[in-house]
């Protein structure tokens, strides 16, 4: 690319926007609609466990000292929290003194939302159904509203156009978190040689995008860049049942052939014993300052 093409925003926002390993259009990829991966009980309700876990609890709460050590008080500040789910951050922010617009357009997670909020806290929180996607902030008076705007590893931030809408919304500082590297899986990795794929070439990402087209219009800005791993602990069975969408998610081949040799593969190894998964990556945490000043 030239280097003068390399200042051009409208070509990193295209080539964001037909990435097919950015964050929307890999969740496409491999069939999610993220609109809609909540709509299951099942599913919302362990995402709600998880954010609620002792390991969820701490991890909301290294976020928000992050944020905080850039000069942002939460005590009496307005929030706009993005794709909000089940208000794993809006209640820690709540409980900080912040007053919490907690937009999020599952019905499930809102609802769970709406019975963890403590009675002390329901003044505090205001719940939002609606894909921000689809909010006409506008309408709302949402612009330059929210001292703080908030979204962390939402799918509704893909584009430039979705984090200009947020920004917009921001009247001090705008908090947005995404993906930052490959997606790393231990059973990918272990499949790959069983398959004769590859392993996978260093990738662009969601939070790529964003600091280069923060930085060509000049934005003040502070990241973070951090290494993530979950674990869980599954019957070999599950493993078996939810290898198709390991496999679609991270551009593995899903015929039927390649699909039954994972298995056998599995079951010949893992043979009477649990499966350990490890999923995670890079994420990374982008703080826009769009006030010189500190809040105080």
């Amino acid at each position: 690319m030239a280097t003068h093409l390399l200042s051009d925003p409208e070509i990193w926002k295209n080539a964001w926007k037909h990435d097919p390993e950015a964050g929307v259009n890999r969740m496409k990829r491999a069939g999610m609609n993220p609109l809609h991966s909540f709509d299951s009980y099942k599913t919302a309700k362990s995402f709600h466990d998880q954010a609620f876990s002792e390991e969820g609890r701490n991890r909301a709460a290294r976020i928000m000292g992050w944020i905080q050590s850039q000069g942002v008080h939460f005590d009496q500040i307005s929030v706009l929290d993005i794709g909000a789910a089940s208000g794993g951050f809006s209640i820690p922010f709540a409980q900080q003194g912040a007053r919490v617009t907690a937009l999020e357009p599952s019905k499930t997670l809102t609802e769970l939302m709406k019975n963890s909020v403590p009675p002390s806290l329901k003044g505090s929180i205001n719940i939002v159904q609606d894909p921000f996607e689809n909010v006409n902030v506008d309408e709302k008076g949402w612009k330059e509203k929210f001292d703080l705007v908030f979204a962390s590893m939402c799918p509704a931030i893909f584009g430039w156009e979705m984090v200009e809408k947020a920004l917009s919304c921001a009247s001090q500082f705008c908090y947005i978190s995404t993906i930052a590297g490959p997606k790393e899986h231990n059973l990918i990795q272990e499949l790959r040689p069983v398959l004769g794929v590859e392993e996978e070439q260093a990738q662009t990402s969601d939070m790529f995008y964003i600091m280069q087209l923060l930085n060509i219009y000049g934005y003040s800005f502070q990241t973070l860049i951090t290494r993530e791993t979950q674990v869980a602990v599954m019957s070999l069975d599950d493993a078996v049942k939810n290898t198709l969408g390991w496999f679609e998610f991270c551009g593995m081949p899903t015929d039927r052939e390649s699909l039954l040799k994972a298995e056998e593969y599995l079951r010949k190894t893992y043979a009477g014993k649990k499966i350990e998964v490890r999923q995670g990556g890079r994420f990374g945490k982008v703080l826009i300052r769009l006030k010189d000043q500190s809040m105080g």
